[in-house]
């Protein structure tokens, strides 16, 4: 967990945004522990399951609970941050809305479609959050590529409810992250390489789900890679809410 040195009174009034911009860099010097022992704690976390699930050439059972109280922890330190350190919220937001998700998709391994509507959520807060930015929604291209999708769907015969959210879901994360490119300042950076990581893992799922046709290699590759690229992307995503004045 971390250390985050939270100093303000419960009964205090939440800050303006000008008042936040008025903190010194001095002053956000001093979450740097928070920070560094959110990083750590992740590493240790990262290396722990990645080796349980290299030994077994595969996702492993027993790395399961690593990398949920990894994913929580993104959310929890986003959280802090949002409520207490003037970090972005929708980030925050996005990352419990992930955390939620994960406890379908991951620990309970039931209800997927949930577990979708809520990565959709997640989606549509970086999409709240891109917009302002960069002033486009790609909305043309995100209805033309889940129609070809759907019709791809079609003719496969794997037209179902499931895949058509999987679909929809999907869309809407490959243009933003798209629309992520074009914000270069600030944080933006940190979090179109952390989009991008997630789409990484995202894709590995989708190629998992066919693995049995998949080479040999690239099947071995995909099982360990969703996890390579997923708790990296949610990290950076995590650190890219972090507020600007924070170095």
């Amino acid at each position: 967990m971390c250390s985050l040195p939270f100093r303000r009174s419960c009964a205090m009034m939440t800050p303006s945004p000008g008042d936040r911009a008025e903190r010194s860099p001095v002053m956000y010097k001093r979450y740097r522990p928070g920070v560094l022992s959110f990083l750590a704690a992740e590493a240790v976390l990262y290396g722990a399951f990645l080796w349980r699930d290299l030994e077994r050439a595969g996702p492993s059972a027993s790395s399961t609970p690593l990398k949920y109280a990894a994913i929580l922890l993104c959310a929890l330190f986003a959280g802090l941050w949002a409520l207490f350190g003037g970090g972005d919220r929708l980030t925050a937001l996005a990352l419990v809305l992930t955390g939620a998700a994960d406890t379908f998709l991951l620990e309970l391994n039931a209800h997927y479609a949930v577990g979708l509507l809520l990565f959709c959520g997640v989606q549509l807060c970086y999409f709240l959050r891109l917009y302002p930015r960069c002033r486009r929604s790609l909305w043309g291209a995100r209805l033309v590529l889940w129609a070809a999708s759907l019709v791809g769907l079609h003719a496969l015969e794997l037209l179902d409810p499931l895949n058509v959210l999987a679909l929809f879901y999907f869309s809407n994360f490959l243009c933003n992250a798209l629309l992520s490119l074009s914000w270069r300042t600030g944080r933006g950076r940190l979090f179109s390489a952390g989009l991008f990581l997630f789409l990484c893992c995202d894709l590995c799922v989708a190629a998992y789900q066919y693995s049995d046709v998949l080479p040999a290699p690239v099947s071995a590759f995909v099982q360990v890679g969703m996890w390579l690229f997923y708790l990296p992307g949610q990290v950076l995503i995590a650190l890219s809410g972090l507020p600007d004045v924070y170095s």
